[in-house]
């Protein structure tokens, strides 16, 4: 029995250990911060291009355009 019991540790493991291989040790909480993170620079890359966008046409009402 104690024996058995070893075993079913062992393949637990080397199943942990394979899975973690073969996916990587990312989280789904580290997945979700990555993908919030990625949205929040694309927000910030929206607003500076709508900020460039107004100074142009602001430039242009200026200069008689």
């Amino acid at each position: 029995m104690l024996l058995s019991l070893a075993v079913a540790v062992l393949i637990v493991a080397a199943a942990i250990v394979v899975v973690t291989a073969r996916l990587g040790p990312t989280s789904a909480a580290e997945q979700d911060a990555l993908e919030e993170r990625q949205d929040q620079r694309l927000d910030q890359l929206e607003e500076l291009q709508e900020e460039r966008q107004e100074r142009r046409e602001d430039s242009s009402r200026r200069d008689g355009g």
